[in-house]
C-alpha cells in the first residue's frame, strides 16, 4: 500500500498560475510605460511575484511524502520517506500489528496510527478526513489477512 498527498496544483498549472499573476500585475502599470514611476513600482511587483512563487515551490516540497506499507505473511513494514528523503522505517511482526484511529484525540480526526513492536507510529496524517477513514478501513481488512 502506497500512500501519498494530494497534488492540487501541478507543476505545469503553478507555472501558468504565477505567469498570469505576473501579467495581471503588470496591467495597472501600462500607463506608466515610459515614466521613472514605473521603475520605482517594477521592484515591489517583482517581489511579490518571486514571493507567490517561493510560497508555492515550498508548499510543492513539503508535500513530496511518501508512504509504502508492505505487508508479508510475518511482518508488517512501513516505510516513510520525508520530503528531505531521509527515510524513516518501522517494522512489525505481522501478528501483533493492530491499527488504531483516533476519532479526535489526534492532531487530526479519524488520525490513524499502526501499534506494534513496542512502538506507535502514524500513518496517512497528511491525507483527508475522508481519505483516513478509508484507510482505516483497509487497514483493517489486510491486517485480517
Amino acid at each position: 500500500m502506497q500512500l501519498w498527498p494530494h497534488e492540487s496544483l501541478p507543476p505545469k498549472g503553478m507555472a501558468a498560475f504565477v505567469l498570469s499573476t505576473f501579467t495581471l500585475i503588470l496591467i495597472p502599470t501600462l500607463p506608466l510605460l515610459g515614466s521613472p514611476i514605473l521603475w520605482g513600482l517594477l521592484p515591489f511587483l517583482l517581489l511579490a511575484v518571486w514571493g507567490i512563487y517561493f510560497a508555492l515551490q515550498r508548499n510543492h516540497k513539503a508535500r513530496q511524502i511518501v508512504e509504502v506499507l508492505t505487508l508479508s505473511e510475518d511482518a508488517a513494514v512501513l516505510v516513510r520517506t520525508n520530503p528531505k528523503g531521509d527515510q524513516q522505517i518501522w517494522e512489525c511482526n505481522r501478528y501483533w500489528t493492530q491499527a488504531v484511529k483516533y476519532e479526535s484525540d489526534g492532531p487530526v480526526p479519524h488520525y490513524i496510527t499502526l501499534r506494534g513492536n513496542g512502538r506507535e507510529v502514524e500513518i496517512g496524517a497528511f491525507l483527508s478526513e475522508e481519505e483516513r477513514i478509508d484507510l482505516y478501513d483497509d487497514l483493517l481488512r489486510a491486517l485480517k489477512r
